[in-house]
């Protein structure tokens, strides 16, 4: 051993002690069950520690080789696939995405156009997180593709940055299209298998291992077990591995793409996924500088050292991979608890140690600002409480609310009546709602499922009265999603709709109803061209061709007698005529 390496080992060995006991009484802060960690250092991973329990029921302990799920440190695998991809001509990350995936489309057509495999990696499509299309699970990822369209812009495209999900999921959506294999095959193929590193992708994958953590989170400052929450956008977030295994993926990029002797990709894509590309923010705090993100990394300055990273987090869940490339240093943190400040408090402490500087005292400030939000929640709740307008009542019967209300990406929200209350249901949750004020309602905080705690849906009405939509705040950076009342009543039923056959007249204007060959209604006045009616509400019919134009069929159940039109000028009748001409 020469001296450099005696040098370092003495630095790694005195580290230790210290370290142990800062973890041990960050965890007890932060009632975290159990952290991994790893340092690389020349090359070699030099330390792996492992603190806790993995799964606090079974009594189980965190190992250097306990699986965590890694989220979001998943991004910096898949653009580095990409970036093998693009090595090998397989394509040019500097295209649009559809040059590749034709199907990509976002809700507008120059955007869609014009948005490269570089911006969806540097998060610069203009489109926020929607993060509430892929929370429940529900959807896989090539199902959620085609639903971006759908999902309203906040900014032009490379205006700002906007953290993503569903634009990583379109990433491996990509890589599957080129490589003829599944996102999870090619990881595992060109990256993961090459590192001596063992990778699953899914909960089940992860459970069924020899050494799965388990995860919990936090309910003010009581400690639960964590939701089993499925994350379905892939290549957002889903790697799962252990911190000796990450710790091969740190040696990979600190080599610049080499590992033991093998070049897996050149220094010069790997600078380019490193280097700052877009601007993110400015910490609060003077030791770190300007945050920006690459491709799949983020990049900053921690007092004076360059720094390369990318966090992770979901819920029971919390990883941060920390490199110093000038100094050949890496740190990953990987936890079984969500949110706390653990993965930062271990990662700055150790840079700190292994670069000779004094620590700065991460616990002490983190601790403060954990304590003083806790000690805020009452009157948090105090405030939101005090935005309700008191002694306010529904405008409608709540038999009135009932219906599906449907969004073409959000899905389905059904509103229904029991025991006096409306009660809401959505892809799998749902709970009975609260009336807020006026025409708004309110979900309540469910603590133990996957739910959107104090969510506002508001309903809206037309000039005549009718509830047409309701309205939810499900991605706050644009306006409210609305979600369309669904056709109900006698207009969705094609007996119905054939009695509504016929002429109807008003004065010396004939109006001609008939069926097209689909079974739906058409309108042809005199001197007029031909309008398609669409089924809206009970009798009621809305004049596709006209906004804000509606027809309502009146009789009795054996007849229809009158064409009553609801137009912004007026309320107008036709009666049937027996002029069948």
């Amino acid at each position: 051993m020469n001296a450099s390496a005696d040098i370092q080992s003495s630095k790694i060995a005195s580290l230790i002690p210290d370290l142990d006991r800062l973890a041990a009484e960050a965890m007890a802060v932060w009632k975290v069950p159990g952290a991994a960690l790893a340092i690389v250092q020349g090359g070699e991973v030099v330390l792996t520690r492992a603190y806790g329990q993995r799964d606090v029921e079974a009594d189980l302990p965190v190992t250097p080789h306990t699986h965590f799920v890694i989220c979001s440190i998943t991004k910096s695998f898949t653009a580095t696939a990409i970036a093998l991809l693009h090595n090998e001509g397989a394509l040019d990350w500097s295209k649009p995405v559809r040059d590749n995936l034709p199907e990509f489309r976002l809700c507008d057509a120059v955007a869609t156009e014009r948005v490269t495999v570089r911006d969806l990696l540097s998060h610069q499509s203009g489109l926020p997180r929607h993060d509430w299309i892929h929370l429940p699970g529900d959807l896989a990822p090539a199902e959620m593709l085609p639903l971006m369209q759908h999902l309203e812009l906040s900014r032009d495209i490379r205006a700002a940055w906007q953290y993503n999900n569903l634009c990583y999921n379109a990433v491996g959506l990509m890589i599957e299209r080129l490589s003829g294999k599944s996102f999870e095959s090619f990881i595992r193929e060109r990256l993961t298998d090459r590192l001596g590193m063992t990778v699953s992708f899914s909960l089940d994958e992860l459970e069924a291992g020899p050494e799965p953590a388990r995860p919990y989170k936090i309910d003010v400052d009581t400690r639960l077990p964590g939701l089993r929450l499925p994350i379905r956008t892939t290549a957002a977030g889903a790697i799962n591995t252990s911190v000796a295994d990450l710790g091969n993926w740190m040696r990979l990029h600190l080599g610049m793409g080499e590992f033991e002797g093998e070049r897996l990709l050149p220094a010069a894509l790997v600078e380019q996924l490193h280097a700052p590309l877009v601007h993110v923010g400015k910490s609060e705090f003077s030791e770190f500088g300007q945050a920006h993100y690459g491709l799949g990394f983020q990049s900053n300055a921690y007092r004076g050292d360059r720094v390369v990273s990318h966090s992770g987090g979901w819920n029971g869940w919390g990883s941060l991979m920390t490199l110093v490339p000038e100094a050949g240093i890496g740190v990953a943190v990987l936890t079984n608890r969500s949110p706390s400040e653990i993965p930062p408090i271990l990662t700055w402490y150790i840079l700190d140690r292994l670069r000779e500087r004094e620590p700065v005292d991460w616990f002490a400030r983190f601790r403060k600002m954990r304590e003083e939000f806790i000690a805020h929640i009452p009157a948090d709740k105090e405030a939101r409480d005090n935005t309700r307008h008191k002694d306010t009542r529904p405008a409608h019967a709540l038999s009135a609310y009932v219906a599906d209300y449907a969004h073409p990406a959000y899905g389905v929200i059904s509103i229904a009546e029991r025991e006096d209350a409306l009660h809401w249901s959505w892809r799998g949750m749902g709970a009975a709602l609260s009336h807020w004020h006026f025409e708004t309602f309110v979900t309540p905080e469910i603590v133990d499922q996957l739910h959107p705690d104090h969510l506002f849906i508001t309903f809206q009405t037309d000039r005549h009265g009718n509830i047409v939509h309701l309205s939810a705040p499900l991605e706050p950076t644009v306006k409210d999603i609305i979600f369309e009342r669904r056709a109900a009543g006698d207009c969705v039923d094609p007996a119905f709709r054939a009695r509504c056959v016929g002429q109807f007249r008003s004065g010396a204007m004939t109006h001609r109803v008939t069926l097209d060959g689909e079974g739906r209604l058409v309108l042809k006045p005199d001197y007029q061209p031909a309008y398609r009616l669409e089924p809206e509400q009970g009798r009621r019919f809305r004049i596709v061709e006209l906004e804000g134009f509606a027809v309502e069929f009146r009789g009795e159940r054996e007849g229809i007698s009158q064409l009553v039109f609801h137009q912004p000028n007026g309320t107008f009748v036709a009666d049937r005529s027996s002029d069948q001409k």
